[in-house]
């Protein structure tokens, strides 16, 4: 009879905390390790504004609409000239049906010097405001210029 050494394949161990760490981010996806990865540099960095538009950005991903609208509101504050800011914050807006604070935060966006308006007109995040005759005059408006 064989006898089982202590150098056994199967373990009768308890599992280390980083082996219980590891085994959860193993079964998480991508977007989920992103969330908890962003929110934590968020806790000690608030105003981190890459991992703030990072954040933002995976919480729409993740149809957290209003939780991402927290953040692209703290953006636009930290970064009040920033294009790209109030485009992200407008179409938080739009994705939660508020359309005057959308078409009010795209034209800031706008004036500010946003011009990709080929992405705007696609952009699914606009689609609440997309047929808004608002949307239609911005564009007309600054596409001209």
């Amino acid at each position: 009879m064989a006898h089982q050494g202590k150098h056994s394949n199967e373990s009768s161990e308890p599992m280390t905390a980083s082996g219980a760490v590891l085994a959860r981010l193993a079964g998480q996806s991508q977007l989920d390790f992103e969330l908890e990865f962003f929110a934590g540099i968020l806790q000690r960095h608030p105003c981190f504004v890459d991992a703030l538009r990072a954040h933002a950005s995976n919480l729409t991903l993740k149809g957290r609409y209003a939780e991402g609208l927290k953040f692209d509101k703290q953006l636009v504050q930290l970064r009040p000239t920033d294009p790209l800011a109030h485009y992200n914050l407008a179409c938080s807006y739009s994705l939660l049906n508020r359309r005057d604070h959308a078409i009010k935060t795209l034209r800031r966006a706008v004036e500010l010097g946003y011009r990709d308006f080929r992405y705007m007109r696609e952009d699914r995040d606009l689609d609440a405001i997309r047929h808004d005759p608002r949307f239609r005059q911005l564009l007309r408006e600054f596409e001209s210029r």
